[in-house]
Order: C-alpha cells, then structure tokens, then sequence
C-alpha cells in the first residue's frame, strides 16, 4: 500500500484553506509555547490565512526562506536564537524587505519596545493575545505592503502617499512626484519600515551597493531632493545615525 504525497501544507506544518481561491495572506508564528501557536492558528485560521509555525528562531528563519510569508509573528523569548537576534537576521535579507514583522512579547519595557523597532519590527503585541487586537493589528500591516494580483504590483500605500514598486512610480494625493531611480530606492526603503531608524551604513549598502564607491554627503543630497520633490517632510534625520520615514 503506498502512502499519500505529504501536501505542500503539511510540509510547512500550514493550515489548509479549502476551497479559497482567495486568501488575505500568508503568516508565520514563530514561538516556544506550542499552546499560544494553535491559539493564535485557531484563531487566523478562521480569518482565511495560511499558516505555517516555527518553535524557535532557527527554525523562523528555515521555514520563512521556504514558505515566504506575507507576514511573521515572532515571539522574542525563545531557546536558541531568540526574537531578537532572528528579526536581525532576517532584515539583513533583502528577501525580506516587504515581510511584515509583529514581536510578540510579555514584556512591558519601553525600551525593548523602542530598541525592536529600531531592528525591524513593524508592531508589537502583548501577552495575552486578545484575537480581534491581533486580527487588527495583523491586517494594518499587511495593507502596508499590499499586492494587486491582476496586474501583480506591489504598493505601499501610506496616508496620502502611494509608492508602485513595480511601476517606480511615487504619488502624493494623487499627483505623481518623478523621482530619479536612487531616490526611489531610498524612499522606498525607509518607507518599507515606518518610524525605524536606518543606519548610514545599510543605506548605502542596501541603496548603492558595496562595489560603487560614493561620498558621505551622498544619502543627505538624495534627502532634500526628496522632500524637495514631494513638498512634504517624511524623512527624519537622526543625528549621528541615520534616517527614518514618518508621516507628516
């Protein structure tokens, strides 16, 4: 008797939707407590997600490679890699540029709140989960980063301002703003991660390349043609670091 093909699904350790042919996305829990992961799965499963879990960052970061989320939730304290040091890694990936990131966590401290926001993280949720706050804070994130799947763009749509990353094109309330093809990429970037601090050093590199050699006033000229062009002031300079994109 030969035994059934494992699905796709069951390889991922996903939840099946049957008969969706359309889904709002694809998520990730990442945490050690198997009780909060089929929680919060009951819970998403019921939204129409598809869903893939992982115990511990090691695994995050395998299972996110493969199954290529739409969004993660990560649990920060957890055995062998812990939150922290996977979200790191997983923003050092360019792959991972448009994933949205929500830490769960346990802890009340404002500065580990602030300090996970610098590395990535696009919100954090608290513990107890309560479902309709996850649900919320779940969809704000991935209208962010949404996907037109007849003409197969990706936007990010913020406020009054509309990034086409397919088209590289900019809009602010409705007018195109032309923007050369480095401050595309630049405001494209800090717009990817909201209120988040990028450091001089991963803008050039993440922008500009590590094999093209450009002098240090290079990211601030691109700054002031931005908010030139766009007549509002998105972009934050935060002296001695770098920069971070905030709504006006």
């Amino acid at each position: 008797m030969s035994e059934k093909p494992e699905q796709d699904e069951e390889r991922y350790l996903c939840i099946e939707i049957r008969n969706m042919e359309v889904f709002p996305g694809k998520i990730l829990v990442v945490d050690d407590e198997q009780d909060i992961v089929e929680f919060i799965t009951y819970n998403l499963k019921n939204k129409g997600y598809l869903l893939a879990s992982a115990r511990d960052g090691v695994e995050a970061i395998k299972k996110a490679k493969e199954f290529r989320p739409d969004l993660i939730l990560l649990d920060i304290m957890m055995p062998n890699k812990d939150g922290m040091e996977t979200i790191k890694e997983l923003r050092s990936n360019p792959d991972f540029d448009d994933t949205a990131i929500i830490f769960l966590t346990a802890l009340n401290d404002e500065k580990f709140e602030i300090e996970g926001l610098k590395t990535g993280a696009d919100d954090f949720i608290s513990k107890p989960i309560k479902p309709e706050l996850l649900a919320t804070r779940i969809g704000t994130a991935l209208r962010r980063f949404r996907r037109d799947d007849d003409n197969h763009e990706i936007k990010m749509t913020l406020g009054d301002l509309e990034i086409n990353k397919t088209k590289f094109t900019v809009f602010y309330k409705g007018v195109e703003i032309p923007l050369a093809k480095k401050e595309f990429e630049l405001l494209s970037l800090l717009a990817s991660k909201p209120g988040r601090v990028f450091l001089r050093n991963e803008i050039l590199q993440r922008v500009w390349g590590t094999d093209v050699i450009v002098g240090d006033r290079t990211i601030d000229v691109h700054v002031r043609k931005i908010r030139q062009k766009i007549g509002v002031d998105f972009i934050t300079t935060v002296k001695g670091v770098g920069y971070k994109f905030e709504m006006a």
